[in-house]
């Protein structure tokens, strides 16, 4: 894979105003793609959530959700330096439950199937709509790709990836909008806690449907905000 800066992403900065995650992009305050999905979740997703919260104590899953979180950091922090050839085979100190599941993801998705890097952690947004940060950018098996790492506490399906394909969708819509570019491929990178990885992808007329089905939930956001 090789690096090639063909695009200048924005500097932006991310703040919270009042409980919600804003990008400060070109003198525009614009929602992040996680604060607006969080925002018009389906009452099914919020009920299935709470059925979850309920079974495992809400203390556990505060724990849970906590783990989580600190996981996916660690491990995107590791895929992050790798991407930038400023690996540090001690950056994860003793914490080698995240350092063996950036592995995963680099030796099975994205070694020999990444050929072009455009950025890593980089800022993308739709003027006047949205933002948020990309975790890769470039070509992928020959396809002008976005690149999502996930961590999991379990193996995952494909129906339960609904989610992340929108922030998929979001993102290269943003970036074909700004960039003219003709990003078609959306790709998950998954590794559970236990080091199994998988892969989904996304292509063509699908990847499309999740970036009109994003588009919606934007609209929905901006008249929920006017209410």
């Amino acid at each position: 894979m090789k690096w090639n800066r063909k695009f200048n992403y924005p500097t932006s900065t991310r703040a919270l105003y009042n409980g919600k995650r804003l990008y400060d992009v070109n003198d525009e305050k614009l929602p992040s793609v996680t604060t607006i999905l969080a925002a018009t979740k389906p009452q099914e997703e919020i009920d299935s959530l709470n059925r979850w919260r309920e079974k495992v104590g809400h203390k556990q899953a505060d724990i849970i959700s906590r783990e989580a979180t600190e996981r996916g950091s660690s491990m995107h922090d590791y895929i992050e330096k790798f991407l930038l050839g400023k690996l540090n085979l001690d950056l994860l100190g003793d914490n080698t439950r995240e350092r063996m599941m950036a592995d995963q993801i680099i030796e099975n998705g994205l070694r020999n199937r990444l050929q072009e890097i455009w950025g890593c952690e980089s800022t993308l947004y739709y003027p006047g709509k949205y933002a948020g940060a990309a975790d890769c950018i470039g070509v992928y098996e020959n396809y002008q790709s976005l690149i999502d790492f996930k961590q999991s506490n379990k193996p995952r399906k494909h129906e339960w990836n609904t989610t992340y394909y929108m922030q998929l969708g979001a993102y290269s819509l943003a970036h074909n909008t700004v960039y003219g570019t003709h990003i078609n491929q959306g790709v998950i990178l998954v590794c559970t806690k236990d080091n199994t990885f998988q892969r989904f992808v996304i292509y063509g007329d699908e990847l499309k449907e999740y970036q009109n089905k994003f588009l919606e939930r934007v609209e929905q956001y901006y008249s929920q905000k006017k209410i």
